[in-house]
């Protein structure tokens, strides 16, 4: 179903979003392993924080994300992809997941709202109504490991800025706020 009044709020919310963020993702990805050639192994393994997830692997926490929190809101199984952690590997679990996304029917969402979600946060069982699910927990972990692998990225020296990644900013060239 296109994205439309008609689909119901929960599939507006999720579906069409996070086929946007992967597409935000893999065009980091992407120009990453431009900038960085050889390097890149080096930039997957690069962490925002000594005691946090490396690059890659934040990459295919976010993307696991997009498919833990549509596919309980549409009453189905979670799907778990796995594979690589290095760039052809993660482009890999992109594409699937973008996959998985187009086929969820947005008709499944509906009353998606109230359908109770059950989930494991860290060490804590989390028992939350869909809409709930979705704006308090599964879009800022989405955002979170996103970010963290920005960041990473950007650390390991990928030149990217806001725009690379909510698709919306523009900056002139060699613009700086420093």
């Amino acid at each position: 179903m296109p994205q439309s009044e008609a689909a119901p709020p929960l599939w507006r919310a999720t579906v069409p979003v996070f086929l946007a963020v992967l597409d935000r993702m893999e065009a980091e990805l992407v120009r990453a392993e431009a900038a960085l050639g050889e390097g890149m192994a080096a930039a997957l393994a690069q962490r925002p924080s000594p005691a946090m997830m490396p690059a890659g692997r934040q990459v295919a926490t976010a993307v696991q994300f997009m498919l833990r929190i549509a596919f309980p809101l549409a009453g189905q199984r979670i799907p778990e992809l796995r594979g690589a952690l290095d760039a052809p590997g993660l482009r890999e679990r992109m594409g699937a997941a973008r996959e998985l996304l187009r086929r969820l029917d947005a008709a499944a969402f509906a009353g998606a709202e109230a359908r109770t979600i059950t989930t494991q946060a860290g060490f804590a069982v989390l028992e939350l109504p869909g809409e709930a699910y979705v704006h308090e927990f599964g879009l800022p972990n989405l955002y979170f490991h996103h970010a963290m692998a920005h960041v990473a990225l950007k650390q390991a020296g990928v030149s990217l800025g806001k725009a690379d990644f909510d698709g919306k900013h523009d900056y002139p060239e060699g613009f700086t706020f420093g």
